[in-house]
């Protein structure tokens, strides 16, 4: 397949789901609009709540379509069938790969780091591209079998939507008023395996490439996190299982914020419309060796945690 795709009609297919996450429903919505009384029963509440307060313009993306779905794993053909009415998807599907050749990219919606070789496999092959869904990987193995896939020419993205929070992105590139930041405190609800990785990418564009170190002295389902970056600052990540999160607070030599996020439609939708951009560009919305330093830091918290809190250099952790 030619890339990139530039300005024809793009047909998208989307994968899903995995336990707890609606991104299937909440995703096609956003490329082709939805069913209101098909989205109250897809047993997310919070998702029919943040799409109908947007004006009915801001739904779709020019020019690009979901246009197959298909559940395995934790879901199958009644959850597939149920999206596709709730996001007017026209087709659905009971094996992923006969996905391959009805469209021009994929959709992997499933936050389960540890299934993302295998579910991507088939369209690597077939040199499809690719959003994934957070966190890319979560073991030292599936990251280097992504990192070779990369160079061997595969073409996908990754990220958190954390990174394009209304309210973070304008301190990503002006916190002057701060001085050097010293440290953040970044937090997250549920487990650090599936949602560490909002907390870390959210405070990542803040400091950049340079983290030296991850420990991990929490538990599976109360995660306390220290990280140290090459600047000097330190970053704890706080979270658990049913814990809310109160954003993250940046201490600086000369100023202090406290930021919070509420407005999950804009992330979701600005990280969907770049994946778009990225299709018909070329584009990268950031450098994928972020993306790997990211997936070291999951990986080394899970690794410290396993290993009872040990500091994990992230250079012990090979990509290639």
């Amino acid at each position: 397949m030619d890339f990139p795709l530039g300005d024809k009609e793009l047909k998208i297919g989307i994968l899903g789901m995995t336990e707890g996450n609606g991104h299937p429903y909440s995703w096609s919505a956003m490329f082709n609009g939805y069913n209101h009384e098909e989205m109250e029963s897809c047993g997310f509440p919070v998702i029919p709540r943040y799409l109908e307060k947007q004006p009915p313009e801001t739904l779709g993306i020019p020019g690009a379509h979901i246009t197959c779905v298909c559940c395995t794993g934790f879901a199958g053909r009644d959850e597939a069938e149920h999206i596709a009415k709730a996001a007017r998807i026209p087709t659905v599907y009971d094996d992923p790969t006969e996905m391959i050749g009805s469209v021009d990219a994929v959709i992997v919606a499933t936050d389960i780091g540890g299934e993302h070789v295998e579910r991507c496999r088939p369209f690597v092959e077939a040199g499809i591209p690719m959003f994934i869904d957070k966190p890319l990987v979560n073991s030292e193995e599936d990251l280097r079998t992504f990192v070779k896939w990369r160079r061997e020419g595969a073409k996908f993205i990754s990220s958190s939507c954390m990174r394009y929070a209304k309210t973070y992105e304008p301190f990503y590139k002006n916190h002057y008023e701060l001085g050097e930041i010293r440290y953040i405190l970044s937090t997250m609800a549920k487990k650090y395996e599936t949602y560490g990785i909002h907390a870390l990418e959210a405070m990542y564009p803040l400091l950049g490439r340079g983290f030296v170190s991850v420990r991990n002295t929490g538990t599976y389902e109360n995660t306390v996190v220290h990280i140290r970056h090459e600047s000097g600052c330190n970053v704890n990540i706080i979270q658990g299982i049913g814990m809310m999160s109160c954003g993250m607070v940046v201490l600086g030599s000369m100023g202090t914020v406290h930021l919070t996020s509420a407005d999950s439609y804009y992330a979701f939708k600005k990280q969907l419309d770049l994946f778009v951009h990225w299709l018909r560009t070329g584009e990268e919305p950031f450098p994928f060796d972020e993306t790997v330093e990211l997936m070291k830091l999951v990986i080394g918290g899970i690794r410290s945690r396993e290993e009872g809190g040990r500091e994990v250099l992230l250079s012990e952790i090979a990509a290639e």
